[in-house]
């Protein structure tokens, strides 16, 4: 396995990690400082403007929500493609579910610090029925 995509595949699981147990502790050690939070699903309720937070804005959302480990949810997460676009530039397509949620991650990472850092995050989700 190519040491970059290993390395993506460990960022994304922390990730995924994070999202589960609302763990903001995880999400900091994946998000860059300065990554975009946004999504246009709920730009109808919003003047059609869409979503977006910082992280600063976002982790309080994450800190106040209970986590789905903790409602008993079982895990609907994985990894539908990664893609470099260069040595330190990389974009994954990821699927999860919070809830009835069911998301669509576009996740752009780059390679600083010595370590691959997510930058943006843009996504979409769906309402699931039968959860």
């Amino acid at each position: 396995m190519d040491q970059r995509f290993a390395e993506v595949a460990a960022v994304l699981q922390t990730y995924f990690d994070g999202l589960h147990h609302s763990d903001t502790g995880r999400l900091k050690r994946v998000f860059h400082p300065l990554a975009h939070y946004v999504t246009a699903t709920e730009a109808v309720d919003q003047g059609d403007q869409p979503v977006h937070l910082t992280m600063a804005q976002y982790f309080p959302i994450v800190d106040a929500r209970p986590s789905p480990a903790s409602r008993g949810e079982p895990r609907r997460d994985r990894v539908v493609s990664v893609e470099f676009a260069g040595p330190v530039t990389a974009l994954a397509r990821v699927e999860c579910a919070i809830g009835p949620k069911f998301f669509t991650d576009l996740l752009t990472l780059i390679f600083v610090g010595g370590r691959w850092q997510i930058v943006s995050k843009v996504f979409h989700f769906d309402l699931d029925e039968e959860s």
